[in-house]
């Protein structure tokens, strides 16, 4: 695991973030989360009982985790697991890494991931997991602790037919393996299930690492499909350059898109005549920054608020929520948004959107090639049978075109956007799902 270790002077404990976080984002982000709820209900006929389950999470533990750091103090660090739903299956979703990380928010993650998981069709309900830390501050052997404790923290919610967690912002298949194997110890056997997005020398999946950013790609190219686009007059940003940002660039790079612009955190670069993404991988891949492997006289730096405003036709905004808003949405000129992020457009700047008739392709469906293939190793897992990179490919490609489709298809007959048509869908399925009764009976009594 890659690591920026900052001097034990310069450190920040989790408590000196914990008031801005709050301030900042507590009950915003979920709030606006069911507003997407609420749209989709208007379109089907769904029963109170089931909106009235689907607006509270199932679940929710907070946690304290003591940790040893390597200089001899304590430190205890605020953590979150949620489980929103296990109407279709066991809860399904990331644990990120953030100083950021609030109980909202986690929260709004994991009612995402329920809704992800029924537009493309696979037996999860949602889950979402999250600490308070900014972890380039820490160690590798701190990161671990934090880890190990972590899991010893929430292990009683979770299993592999209760609740499975995955990598998400700034954790990765080596946070993983350390979470597997402390959950193996704490029950006595090997439990590869428990994990997902873990090495494939400790029952990885083959494809898990591009999996996101692939299934962003293959919704494009079912878009291309359909609308007849020629890739070379496509021009393409990404807001985001980590892992899904990076590998959706890379693919459409490869079938002859112009990436014009690319940025992280901390860097970003606008070539108008489209970026060598190959060597702005291998270049951050080497130093840990985006930085251009050679200078570039027709490459000029900029901001992510920048580039979110750039006159491209797709836009991938890749890197936390709440980035194209109220505020900024007017001036947004791409005309079509491919959500590889969680919650990167605000319900206040989808109707700007939607009136000013910019395609947005929702995050529900645009980000789900992960969680698709998380369901793969798990499978994989539970038969001890693996897969070739070509089938995990073909399975996926299959499964996105499917749902993309259907999501489509959804939104032309109830006349509304791509998003509301990926609610509906979602919510329909859930719905099913939840009905005391059962579908069967329930058309049997006539309601």
């Amino acid at each position: 695991m890659k690591n920026d270790v900052a001097d034990a002077g310069k450190r920040v404990r989790p408590s000196d973030f914990a008031p801005q976080n709050g301030a900042a984002n507590d009950g915003d982000i979920f709030t606006d989360a069911i507003r997407r709820l609420d749209a989709a209900a208007r379109h089907l006929d769904v029963d109170a009982e089931v909106l009235d389950q689907l607006r509270i999470p199932k679940s929710v533990l907070q946690v304290a985790i003591p940790v040893r750091m390597d200089d001899g103090s304590l430190r205890v660090f605020q953590g979150y697991r949620v489980r929103y739903s296990d109407a279709r299956g066991p809860g399904k979703g990331g644990i990120r890494y953030h100083p950021q990380v609030s109980l909202s928010e986690v929260k709004a993650l994991a009612f995402w991931m329920a809704f992800k998981c029924a537009v493309v069709g696979i037996p999860y309900g949602g889950g979402k997991g999250g600490i308070i830390v900014d972890p380039r501050l820490l160690s590798l052997t701190e990161l671990e602790r934090l880890s190990r404790g972590f899991i010893r923290q929430i292990a009683p919610v979770l299993g592999p037919d209760v609740d499975v967690p995955a990598p998400d912002v700034y954790t990765n298949s080596t946070t993983m393996a350390w979470m597997m194997d402390e959950f193996s110890i704490i029950s006595g056997r090997k439990e590869l299930a428990v994990i997902t997005g873990k090495p494939l020398e400790l029952g990885g999946s083959l494809g898990r690492d591009d999996a996101t950013g692939r299934g962003g790609y293959y919704c494009i190219k079912e878009m291309e499909a359909a609308e007849g686009w020629n890739p070379r007059d496509i021009s393409v940003a990404v807001q985001g350059f980590g892992n899904a940002g990076q590998h959706a660039a890379r693919l459409l790079h490869a079938d002859g898109y112009k990436v014009v612009a690319v940025s992280d955190s901390r860097d970003g670069w606008y070539k108008p005549n489209g970026l060598d993404i190959p060597a702005v991988i291998a270049a951050k891949v080497r130093t840990g920054r985006l930085v251009l492997p050679e200078p570039d006289a027709d490459a000029q730096p900029i901001t992510n608020e920048a580039l979110l405003e750039l006159p491209v036709h797709l836009l991938a905004p890749s890197a936390l929520e709440n980035q194209i808003t109220g505020k900024n949405a007017a001036r947004i000129q791409a005309k079509v948004i491919l959500e590889l992020a969680n919650g990167p457009t605000t319900s206040e700047a989808d109707a700007i959107l939607q009136k000013r008739g910019i395609t947005v392709v929702p995050d529900i469906l645009a980000n789900a090639g992960g969680v698709t293939v998380s369901y793969f190793e798990w499978t994989q897992n539970r038969a001890g049978f693996y897969w070739s990179l070509d089938e995990v490919h073909g399975r996926l490609r299959a499964i996105m075109a499917r749902s993309y489709h259907e999501v489509a298809d959804t939104a032309k007959e109830k006349g509304t956007d791509l998003r509301t048509g990926a609610y509906v869908l979602a919510l329909k399925r859930i719905a099913e799902a939840l009905q005391p009764e059962g579908p069967h009976r329930r058309e049997a009594s006539g309601k």
